[in-house]
């Protein structure tokens, strides 16, 4: 089987964030102790989807790598949906991901063009502010959101890690800034070798959706990426329940593969 394009440019882009990534026990692992509640910077990947009876010994296998986790987190490193014996995992309570990876050689721009806002790549300490309030914001109305202090925390580490990669010129977080500099949307763009970017994170504030802004700075972060990176392939990854996939698809991106991953939250007191 083919290796997963989404896992390639996830694996490039937690090493550019200062994670580490090793082979083990038939399996890779990805350790981020810049950002130990980071669920996505801290798991297994599988080189093929489980088995019957895997369940247990992939279970054994996290606790080894990742001791003291409360959260259980695999991905499957290949580019199709078929996720193999899912039913003990559905069981023992995890939710079995099917996102939709989406690629482009180029973006066209979007019917909804927003010439109101400014955008560009983040500069200075107000706008890594500003990019952490949006980040807030958001969470905050997400109806699958995390609880606000944990979130606050992780969110502070990780664009902290999306800083140093830009500062290292691994890529950059852009911004649709208004006339204040508030942050009214945001995503980063990392090249991950070979020629390919991986967009992360797009996000727009709750008080300024359904004015153009994500469609618009996906747009031009593919513009960046092409003049910064040298990028001849844009990769971004969806839910294809949620209106997001149809946007980027609104913008040139094509449905090319399907990201498979498991995840088991960590348990509420």
């Amino acid at each position: 089987m083919s290796r997963s394009l989404a896992y390639f440019t996830d694996l490039a882009l937690r090493r550019h964030e200062g994670s580490k990534v090793t082979a083990s026990s038939g399996c890779t692992v990805i350790r981020s102790p810049q950002n130990p509640t980071f669920w996505w910077g801290n798991f297994l990947l599988m080189p093929a989807p489980p088995l019957p009876g895997d369940l247990e010994r992939w279970e054994a296998l996290f606790a080894q790598h990742h001791p003291g986790a409360a959260h259980r987190t695999f991905g499957v490193d290949t580019p199709g949906r078929e996720a193999g014996d899912t039913a003990p995992f559905l069981d023992a309570g995890y939710q079995v991901y099917r996102d939709t990876v989406l690629t482009a050689q180029r973006t066209r721009t979007p019917h909804r063009l927003n010439t109101d806002a400014t955008f560009r790549p983040l500069a200075t300490d107000a706008d890594w502010i500003s990019a952490h309030a949006l980040r807030m914001a958001v969470n905050a109305v997400d109806p699958d959101g995390h609880a606000e202090e944990g979130y606050r925390e992780f969110s502070t580490l990780k664009l902290a890690s999306y800083r140093r990669a830009q500062a290292a010129g691994h890529g950059a977080m852009l911004g649709a800034f208004d006339e204040a500099g508030t942050m009214l949307c945001g995503l980063g763009i990392f090249d991950a070798g070979e020629g390919v970017a991986r967009y992360q994170s797009v996000e727009t504030h709750p008080d300024a959706r359904s004015r153009g802004l994500a469609g618009t700075l996906v747009h031009a972060a593919a513009q960046w990426a092409q003049a910064h990176l040298g990028t001849h392939t844009l990769v971004i990854v969806a839910d294809p329940g949620y209106h997001a996939q149809r946007l980027y698809e609104s913008v040139g991106f094509t449905p090319t593969e399907v990201q498979l991953a498991f995840q088991k939250r960590p348990a509420v007191n």
